[in-house]
């Protein structure tokens, strides 16, 4: 059975598939990165689970995988298939494309982890059908993708869809990007929890305590979640504004609060548009799996592209 390697590299595990002519899911396995032993390790470790892949694939279907696409966080250079920066792997400039086709002997799609999710959240999840959607993730971070009739946009350096870089407070919290007030210091998961810590007094507080204090009342939780949304709000307006999308998928840790945070979200996005046509404000669907999912359709549209006739000229 024709079949493609969907990989999904995160900060401390992998999560991967074997995905079929329908997307069907063939097989799943997930490993950890190994990133304590060094970046040269977690790179040898994501192409020796990539070839176990292909192996296990050629024996359950009888012939190894077509192609593979694979997901990584950081800076990601999708035209030349470098991972050009990636801070908790450690790598820079790695040519990950081109190692990996060596590897498996097969043609190869790189992509970004949080657009290659957003790709699967808009052809097969929450954005299903929708023409233009904004996926963002609030996750350690904040990061975007924008879809557009059935692809993600990388952006001609690659930099599409950073909104967690959006300065939403100006002269605010430092950020490593080297700005101040972006907003992922204010909306991510992590900011939450760290601003929830601070306020509860419970160092290791994170942002699902904050959650839980809020649906019980305490007014602490109440204004620590309540600045977050309303940052968050003011970032999304400034890239509904730009993008107009029909579609606003909300995913990423800080989204598993549910109605805690989609209710005040959506009424805070509402006050702030003027002109503005009001997306729906929805949450991703896909879970942890989007990125993996993401990456096998990187596979197949790499095969589709690949396979296609050629134009006949008169």
């Amino acid at each position: 059975m024709r079949h493609v390697i969907a990989l999904d590299v995160g900060g401390t595990g992998m999560k991967a598939a074997l995905i079929g002519p329908d997307g069907e899911l063939l097989h799943q396995d997930r490993r950890a990165t190994g990133r304590e032993r060094g970046p040269d390790a977690v790179v040898e470790a994501v192409l020796g689970f990539a070839a176990d892949l292909r192996a296990h694939g050629e024996e359950r279907f009888g012939e190894p995988a077509a192609a593979a696409g694979l997901a990584v966080p950081g800076i990601v250079d999708e035209v030349h298939g470098f991972a050009v920066y990636a801070a908790n792997l450690g790598w820079r400039d790695v040519p990950l494309r081109d190692l990996l086709a060596d590897r498996l002997g097969v043609p190869v799609a790189l992509g970004h982890d949080v657009r290659t999710g957003g790709l699967a959240e808009g052809r097969t999840g929450a954005g299903r059908g929708a023409d233009r959607f904004l996926f963002v993730a609030l996750g350690t971070g904040v990061a975007g993708a924008i879809g557009l009739d059935g692809r993600v946009e990388s952006g001609a350096h690659g930099f599409a869809g950073e909104i967690g870089h959006i300065v939403v407070r100006p002269g605010g919290l430092p950020c490593p990007c080297g700005q101040r007030g972006c907003l992922e210091r204010y909306a991510s998961a992590a900011a939450v929890g760290a601003a929830w810590a601070a306020a509860s007094g419970t160092p290791e507080a994170d942002a699902a305590d904050c959650a839980r204090a809020v649906t019980s009342g305490d007014p602490n939780a109440v204004r620590v979640w309540q600045e977050a949304v309303d940052a968050l709000a003011d970032g999304l307006v400034t890239a509904l504004t730009l993008l107009d999308p029909r579609t606003l998928i909300i995913g990423g840790g800080l989204a598993g609060a549910g109605a805690t945070l989609f209710t005040p979200l959506r009424q805070a996005v509402r006050r702030r548009v003027t002109f503005q046509k009001l997306p729906s404000v929805v949450p991703a669907a896909l879970g942890d799996t989007a990125g993996c999912l993401g990456a096998g359709l990187l596979a197949r549209d790499l095969l589709d592209a690949t396979t296609a006739p050629s134009e006949v000229t008169a």
